[in-house]
């Protein structure tokens, strides 16, 4: 095992800490909540965070100032481009039916702290757009009355003029913020109604929109005339198509909700595929009604559907349209509602958060007081905040959540078998190396006293598929333990319990069965063995892979940067340009290439997304180059959320996380797992420390030194 210096103990203990992994109980679908949602329930959750004033105000935007007609084909990329990331959502909503969302799935695959990191940019993600939400919903009803309640509002009660405050205290819309809040609290049935209401009026009032809208269509609107289909041509349609993107990021709520699914292996893939389906139908035929019923040109940004029924001499369907647009808002509120405080219940849960956030009413099955709590917040944010400047902050951290969940996919397929219980970094993974021949005789190791990882002679392949996650066992006296020894004499390996021992004989037993078969998740498939067999031959199991999915992060962030800035801000030379836009997209393709190279899981019964690692690779790639098309001062915004986030983390998430509680109850103190050696090293070791009060008698310690260190370790016992 790796020796490290005395100095850097600290600083490994700290970062196995910050990279620890969720442990999952054995029964996922065990919850405080009610399990009550439906396919149609979760899918017209979806279609309520999708069509929102989006498709009433971003269309007519976007038609008018960036793709004209095209603004169709925007939709349909962003659509495309949108699938991408659902499909990684689907099968985590399935595999892991936990609420949480882009949290849960990244503490479960990449770590502690990258995972309170995008549940704290969701937080701030899901406050912004429902108090957005609600100024929006207030302006257009207020429009619908000529701005009486704004001037009711500046006359009777106040007006200011502050920097990032709104110029009057917006009271309607926080109003509806606390109205929602109140109805959410009564439980997840009530919710659903509600949208199954405002989803019904608001899919009503798109069908009126596109069969009236069809008649009156007029195909001269798309003519030469009026400027062509493209009138910005192919930088129009991919400029709109970035702006379009963020039109669809309201199918995370399905998975937001997949805790209170009845059957969320079924019900989150097939809710998300037919909730995306439905809403880019609708965005791609509203845009063509659109631009058809009046030249696109002419478009009002602000209510073009409706300004475009009242230019055609029908005020009433106009009037529709306005009933439609309110309803489609309402369903966006309620999304927003509905998912932010079960983000918060998922991280006090952990103990990454306050825990009195995690508190569930035993009469509606709800987090009460997180869902009142940042109801009120995000009222009072509507209330006092011009959120005008904010509102693209959301973008930065939907994408973050979109990139951290596609590179979760990809560690998620390749990783290679884990022990049950955490031993203070995470899980432990079997340390077989990736250029294992698939034949070569199982050799028990050190081990851990108190785990269950079965840790394999360097040249053997580990079990087949890894095991189904299990809840921490309960601390067993010492004594307990036995020590197998091989039928060689050679080293010697300590168990927990007889089933560990039977593991080790059924892998024993199918491995030596038959010959040629699948190799376990994370090693080097046979076909590539004598092409990569050697390159990687000092790599450990996933090791290779973890070092890919890196470079695959780092390869997409420097390729995206010369793409947005090369020209740009950076004036790069022609050759500069197309020489590095070469070496960072051969880096991107061949780290995909190499994780393809190795085995993955095998299939579950569940849904997993295709073409794996590649599909979630495209989808890195996208938002990454969404992200770097953002303002300056978004960033600097995001900066300050991201380091407000840490103060919280380190002062309170990392003292109270469940995971480092499950640790010290299973009596292991990593502080053993490492003996001073003469020459000032600290070597790695394996050691049980009993409680305090206990007898330690039994305590056993075992080493596995580097050779060079063998006589003096063992001088030291």
């Amino acid at each position: 095992m790796a020796t490290y210096a005395r100095g850097c103990y600290p600083a490994v203990r700290l970062c196995k800490k910050l990279n620890r992994l969720k442990t999952l109980e054995a029964d996922v679908m065990a919850t405080s909540l009610k399990r009550c949602l439906s396919t149609a329930d979760l899918t017209l959750l979806g279609v309520g965070g999708m069509v929102g004033s989006g498709l009433y105000v971003l269309t007519g935007t976007v038609a008018k100032d960036t793709a004209g007609p095209a603004v169709v084909l925007s939709f349909l990329i962003a659509g495309v481009a949108s699938l991408l990331a659902a499909l990684c959502y689907a099968e985590f909503g399935a595999r892991v039916p936990k609420t949480g969302s882009a949290y849960m799935f990244t503490y479960v695959s990449v770590g502690e702290i990258w995972a309170f990191l995008i549940g704290w940019n969701v937080i701030l993600e899901y406050m912004i757009g429902g108090a957005a939400v609600a100024r929006a919903w207030s302006g257009y009803l207020d429009s619908i009355f000529d701005h009486r309640i704004q001037n009711f509002t500046e006359s009777h009660v106040m007006r200011w003029d502050w920097p990032f405050l709104a110029h009057y205290p917006d009271l309607l819309a926080a109003a509806i913020l606390v109205v929602a809040s109140f109805f959410i609290s009564f439980g997840v049935r009530v919710s659903s109604w509600l949208n199954h209401i405002f989803s019904a009026v608001s899919m009503c009032v798109i069908a009126f929109v596109l069969v009236f809208g069809f008649v009156l269509a007029d195909p001269q609107n798309w003519s030469a005339k009026e400027g062509g289909f493209a009138p910005f041509g192919i930088s129009g349609v991919m400029a709109g198509t970035a702006t379009c993107f963020y039109a669809f990021v309201g199918f995370d709520v399905i998975a937001a909700s997949s805790e209170e699914a009845r059957d969320p292996q079924k019900a989150i893939p097939m809710a998300t595929a037919i909730s995306l389906v439905l809403a880019a139908t609708a965005y791609v035929l509203v845009a063509m009604v659109l631009t058809l019923m009046v030249p696109w040109h002419s478009l009002d940004p602000s209510s073009a559907l409706s300004d475009a029924f009242y230019r055609r001499g029908y005020p009433t369907a106009g009037s529709v349209v306005a009933v439609g647009s309110i309803c489609a808002m309402n369903t966006v509120l309620l999304s927003n509602l509905f998912s932010l405080p079960r983000i918060v219940y998922a991280m006090a849960e952990d103990g990454l958060f306050f825990s009195v956030f995690s508190r569930v009413n035993p009469v509606t099955k709800v987090p009460v007081v997180a869902i009142l709590v940042f109801g009120g917040l995000m009222a009072l944010m509507a209330l006092l905040f011009d959120l005008e400047a904010l509102v693209q902050f959301l973008s930065i951290g939907t994408l973050l959540a979109y990139t951290f969940v596609a590179a979760s996919i990809i560690v998620l397929r390749f990783q290679p078998e884990k022990s049950h219980a955490s031993d203070g970094g995470g899980q432990k993974t079997d340390a077989s190396s990736s250029s294992a021949s698939a034949s070569a005789p199982v050799t028990p190791s050190p081990g851990v006293a108190g785990t269950t990882t079965p840790t394999t002679h360097p040249s053997a392949p580990t079990t087949p598929s890894a095991p189904p996650p299990h809840p921490p066992p309960a601390p067993r006296p010492l004594d307990e333990t036995h020590t197998l020894t091989t039928p060689d004499g050679g080293e010697m390996k300590e168990y927990e319990s007889f089933s560990d021992k039977l593991q080790l004989v059924e892998r024993d037993q199918g491995e030596g069965g038959v010959g040629g078969e699948r190799r376990p998740p994370g090693h080097l498939k046979a076909r590539w063995e004598p092409y990569l067999g050697r390159l990687l031959a000092g790599c450990e199991v996933g090791e290779a892979v973890t070092f890919a999915v890196a470079a695959v992060m780092v390869s997409a962030v420097s390729l995206c940067a010369v793409l947005v800035f090369g020209l740009g801000p950076l004036r790069l030379p022609p050759w500069s340009f197309g020489l590095l836009t070469t070496i960072f997209s051969a880096a991107y393709l061949l780290s995909l290439i190499l994780i393809w190279a190795h085995e993955q899981r095998p299939n579950h019964n569940t849904f997993q997304v295709p073409l794996v690692p590649f599909v979630p690779g495209a989808s890195i790639l996208l938002n990454v180059f969404l992200m770097l098309k953002l303002s300056p001062l978004t960033w600097i915004r995001f900066t300050v959320w991201v380091a407000a986030g840490l103060l919280v983390y380190f002062g309170y998430g990392i003292w109270h996380s469940k995971e480092g509680l499950r640790e010290q109850q299973q009596g292991l103190d990593i502080a053993a797992r490492y003996v001073v050696l003469p020459s000032g090293s600290l070597v790695e070791t394996v050691q049980s420390i009993q409680p305090e009060g206990q007898d330690n008698t039994h305590t056993h310690a075992h080493t596995q030194p580097s050779p060079a260190t063998n006589d003096q370790l063992h001088n030291n016992r």
